[in-house]
């Protein structure tokens, strides 16, 4: 097999690659064993005929699809080989057939993008700022004031209704003086203030008293998920049928003691104290990464192939669609309820993909420069951890991610926080 490499405009390369005759003979007579089972001959069972009858009946080119679609991806990959140290490609192929005459070779054009090159700029000794973490009183007081939220009970009272109080209702919508779809309930339960209904319904319902029947004027959104609703006014008739208050428990020992393992308040506020500090400190370490790479990435030069970053687009519309289906939610029914497309979800991720397909590409070269590689014991770590938190042996979450291919990202996302880590140990880091 003959293979010459051509680098073309757009980080394109080509490959012509030339398979002898013979090679190809042998996709040629694989896609005979496949097409007789499909065709009826005179004089022959289905399947029983000879390729040259059957060639003489039909022409050679009865095979050649079958045969090419065996013959080039092979001679591809296996053209890879010979020039994978200079050309890594980073989308699929595309294939010309050269030549495919009968007693010749056959020969192919396969043209993919390539891995962009990266013109390294500053990324030692750069400037960053990370936030200076100060728990407060008042951001403790915050937090219990939550917790005395989810802890409080409903008593029933007789109003008249204030905002946080949740009202038993049913209600009917019209616009034009047409019920529609989806404007009509009965004992729904809806929080004042909760915003979870169109902006100007729940204030409406403020000082209304049980057995009361309310008639609520408001006007739907412009951009409206229903494009029949869409800024159009509607009028609700609302009874309410009872009112629940929330009273809130003492914030005392005995409140620490109920909603903790904590026998007094100050031990809840400290331990509370503790855990919004680690948080803080969490998140200040993610903001530097953060700034981290974004800096090295404007340092950086490289255009990076819109292949590259369509790929990375469907890698995140994968984990979306998976997150949707875990909440017992299709992707049609997501699509039909927000009034989206799915080339608006995929505009909507373009920018952070291509932000992301940067970030990698720059580390990585950061790290080829710096010689920074995961080691076995580093993937061994990894792995203990993942294990420790799905609570399995190490091996089994090996053999899991070996089956699936993922041990070079595990490898490759390594050397990645390893090339981060190296870039914010050289940095200067400035409090703010």
């Amino acid at each position: 097999m003959k293979v010459s490499a051509e680098t073309l405009e757009n980080k394109k390369v080509q490959l012509t690659v030339e398979v002898p005759e013979e090679e190809f003979e042998k996709s040629l007579q694989k896609a005979y064993k496949i097409v007789v089972k499909k065709v009826n001959i005179p004089g022959f069972r289905k399947g029983k005929a000879p390729r040259r009858v059957l060639e003489n009946i039909y022409g050679r080119e009865i095979l050649l699809e079958d045969a090419l679609q065996d013959a080039v991806p092979n001679a591809y990959f296996a053209a890879l080989e010979e020039v994978k140290d200079e050309h890594t490609p980073v989308s699929q192929p595309e294939y010309e057939v050269v030549q495919v005459e009968k007693g010749e070779p056959l020969i192919f054009k396969a043209t993919f993008d390539v891995k962009p090159e990266v013109k390294l700029g500053e990324y030692k000794g750069i400037e960053l700022e990370k936030n200076t973490v100060e728990i407060k009183d008042e951001d403790v007081d915050k937090e219990i004031a939550n917790i005395q939220q989810r802890y409080a009970k409903l008593a029933v009272t007789d109003g008249p209704a204030e905002m946080k109080d949740v009202l038993n209702i049913d209600f009917e919508g019209k616009v034009d003086g047409q019920l529609f779809e989806g404007g009509t309930a009965e004992n729904y339960p809806l929080e004042l203030g909760s915003k979870s209904f169109i902006e100007g319904f729940e204030e409406q319902l403020v000082g209304t008293k049980p057995g009361e029947t309310k008639e609520v004027k408001v006007t739907f959104p412009e951009d409206y998920r229903n494009e029949d609703l869409a800024g159009k006014d509607a009028v609700f008739t609302v009874n309410v049928k009872d009112i629940k208050r929330k009273e809130m428990a003492p914030l005392d020992d005995e409140f620490a003691k109920d909603v903790s393992e904590f026998e007094t308040m100050q031990e809840l506020r400290t331990d509370i104290e503790n855990k919004l500090k680690e948080a803080a400190e969490k998140k200040a370490e993610r903001d530097v990464k953060e700034a981290a790479i974004n800096k090295v990435v404007e340092n950086a030069e490289l255009e990076v192939p819109e292949s590259m970053i369509e790929t990375r687009v469907q890698g995140m519309l994968n984990e979306f669609v998976y997150s949707l289906q875990r909440q017992g939610i299709s992707l049609d029914y997501y699509l039909q309820a927000t009034n989206n497309s799915l080339e608006d979800i995929k505009e909507a991720y373009h920018a952070g993909a291509e932000a992301s397909v940067k970030g990698d590409l720059v580390l990585e070269a950061i790290g080829k420069a710096e010689g920074i590689e995961s080691s076995p014991e580093d993937v061994d770590e990894e792995l203990n951890k993942m294990a420790e938190q799905v609570k399995k042996e190490p091996a089994e979450i090996r053999e899991l991610m070996e089956k699936q291919g993922q041990i070079s990202s595990l490898e490759f996302s390594i050397m990645i926080d390893k090339v981060v880590d190296f870039i914010i140990s050289e940095a200067k880091i400035l409090s703010k």
